[in-house]
């Protein structure tokens, strides 16, 4: 039987929009800074691509700027500005930033929004915050494409994402940061990206992530997402009917269409991952960057679980092309192995 993939959260595959555009742009050699002809088409291309990220954000396109994805942009947004967030932050904002805002009840509580860091969404646990106006800097990687969100009515400064959580390609990203903002350049040189981001563009990855930034704001636009979160629905309830005491967190909560972190007190995340890989489904035990540190969650802990609990977890992340078979598969898969763990 073929395998499952159920980590979109991790990366979601390459849109086929996204591939048929990075196809195209390997024909243009021209390097975008060059003045010659083909430089020149070269950045047309980049420039459309700009537009097009920019209309799928909600932004103006002059305050987009192409970098290699989400963990660069928070470096590039977040060093040295002292600003403040909470350990639900991804371990990239994390590293910038100081960890003291309070979680209460899962939900950031902020007293300075213009000093302060909040994500659109949790890749751990898919839980969704209430942006404050005015707010300095937002992650938006998990969220775009799958919930609404647009730059211009959210009231944040500063934005940033990877292409790959939407259905780009690998090692792209943009910030959206206005004209007027200062943000200190992390790699200098050639004065790219309006001097904010020094290297040749990545006009091919560039290109995909356009593409896809496209595709995902029409899907979510078409309802795609409303039947992901059905088929996300049906399955707490199989494995919830099953293997009665698993916790699903955040479930009293907004949370993506697409996420279930389940915990089975006594049976190690690490182990449960293991189980469904050779069972042919893919699954995770939180975010992907932290994979193979066998340590509690500070997602988890943040949210009231301890130690102990937290390395309980699983995340269980679907996309658009699901199915309702493999979500029952899994859910049958994975309560008897949990069934058999208990019986142990």
């Amino acid at each position: 039987m073929s395998r499952v993939y159920l980590d979109h959260n991790a990366t979601a595959p390459l849109h086929p929009a996204a591939r048929a555009a990075m196809i195209a742009a390997m024909d243009v050699v021209g390097n975008p800074s060059a003045v010659h002809a083909e430089g020149r088409a070269a950045k047309a291309l980049l420039e459309r691509c700009r537009r097009d990220v920019a209309e799928a954000l909600g932004a103006g396109v002059a305050d987009v700027v192409f970098v290699s994805g989400a963990t660069e942009a928070a470096a590039l947004l977040l060093a040295g500005r002292g600003l403040r967030g909470s350990d639900l932050e991804h371990e990239a904002v994390r590293a910038w930033v100081a960890c003291d805002l309070p979680v209460v009840a899962g939900r950031v509580v902020v007293d300075d929004p213009s000093r302060a860091v909040v994500q659109l969404a949790n890749s751990e646990t898919g839980i969704v915050q209430a942006l404050p106006v005015g707010l300095a800097v937002s992650d938006v990687t998990q969220g775009f494409g799958r919930i609404a969100f647009s730059h211009a009515w959210s009231g944040v400064d500063a934005v940033f994402l990877s292409a790959h959580k939407c259905g780009g390609p690998k090692g792209v990203g943009a910030i959206v940061v206005p004209q007027g903002a200062e943000v200190a350049a992390q790699l200098r040189g050639g004065g790219q990206e309006m001097g904010r981001r020094a290297g040749t563009e990545n006009l091919i990855a560039i290109a995909g992530f356009a593409a896809a930034a496209t595709a995902a704001q029409a899907a979510l636009a078409a309802g795609h997402w409303d039947g992901v979160a059905q088929l996300r629905n049906i399955l707490e309830e199989a494995v919830a009917a099953a293997v009665p005491g698993t916790i699903f967190v955040g479930n009293d909560m907004e949370r993506l269409p697409n996420t279930t972190c389940m915990i089975a007190p006594g049976w190690r995340g690490e182990t449960q991952v293991m189980a469904m890989d050779l069972a042919g489904f893919a699954v995770s035990a939180g975010s992907a960057c932290s994979s193979g540190k066998v340590r509690a969650s500070p997602v988890l802990r943040a949210l009231g679980y301890d130690d102990e609990m937290s390395r309980c977890a699983l995340r269980v992340s679907l996309g658009p092309e699901t199915t309702e078979d493999e979500v029952l598969r899994f859910a049958a898969s994975w309560s008897a192995k949990a069934q058999r763990m208990r019986a142990a």
